[in-house]
Order: structure tokens, then sequence, then C-alpha cells
């Protein structure tokens, strides 16, 4: 095994001890068993590297401020984010 040092924040921290404690596992186990699922359903992606997409100026839609992001968020099953 490989030994790394990482920097989390204390909030991230907290929650991943909680779940260790719940679960009697280490710590250590936790990370590496979310490294193993993120590495297994996130594959790194070959090719070019990440490039902000650009869009067009008529690919915006029209009154953007007047729609209701709520509405459209419940129809695709996600929650609010306001």
């Amino acid at each position: 095994m490989i030994k790394v040092q990482v920097q989390i924040p204390e909030a991230l921290y907290e929650r991943v001890k909680e779940i260790a404690h719940q679960r009697e596992m280490s710590l250590a186990e936790v990370i590496r068993r979310g490294l193993e699922y993120m590495s297994r359903t996130r594959p790194a992606i070959s090719g070019k590297p990440f490039q902000i997409p650009v869009l067009s100026a008529g690919a915006f839609a029209k009154d953007f401020d007047e729609l209701d992001l709520d509405a459209i968020a419940a129809e695709d099953g996600l929650r609010s984010v306001s």
C-alpha cells in the first residue's frame, strides 16, 4: 500500500468519521472504499483535457430570469436549491 496525506474540509471529515463509526470500520477503510467506488463508477477520461463548454448567444432561454427553476428541478426529480 501507498501512504498519502490529503486535506479535506472539517465537515466532510466529521461525516466520514461518523460513517466509519456506524459501520464499525476504520476511517482509512471508509476512504479506501470511497475511492474504489469512484474509480469504478467514474473512470478516468482519456483524450483532451476538460474545457468549459462555450454556448452561442442563441442557446439561452428567453426571459431566463423569469424561469421557475424550482418547478423545472421538480420535473426532473431534483430537489430545490433555494
